[in-house]
């Protein structure tokens, strides 16, 4: 998937969003999601790269734990039939919700 094809899908999902992190002052009040691609995973043989994944995490933040919120996200990722992992954490100085989606697209 390209970036702007990223970008389209985060937007389906009807957060505000951003890649990596909002401006300073800027961050919108919860729900929200930021999105990266923090590598890539390439397959290749006789010195060939055959195809490319890139490594892709999409962060939703809440300030309460909201399944309404991760039923959304993870409804615009079946959509777009991708697999995903999901793991949650509570952010204490921020006082947020993380639920992490990581997958390879």
């Amino acid at each position: 998937m390209t970036y702007e094809e990223i970008n389209d899908m985060v937007e389906e999902m009807g957060f505000s969003f951003a890649y990596h992190h909002f401006a300073e002052g800027e961050s919108p009040r919860p729900p929200f999601v930021l999105f990266l691609s923090p590598g890539e995973e390439n397959f290749s043989a006789d010195n060939l790269m055959y195809h490319g994944f890139k490594q892709l995490d999409i962060e939703l933040y809440t300030d309460e734990k909201s399944p309404d919120a991760e039923q959304r996200v993870e409804e615009v990722l079946l959509q777009h039939n991708i697999y995903y992992t999901k793991s949650e954490t509570w952010i204490e100085s921020e006082k947020l919700y993380e639920v992490l989606y990581e997958m390879e697209v």
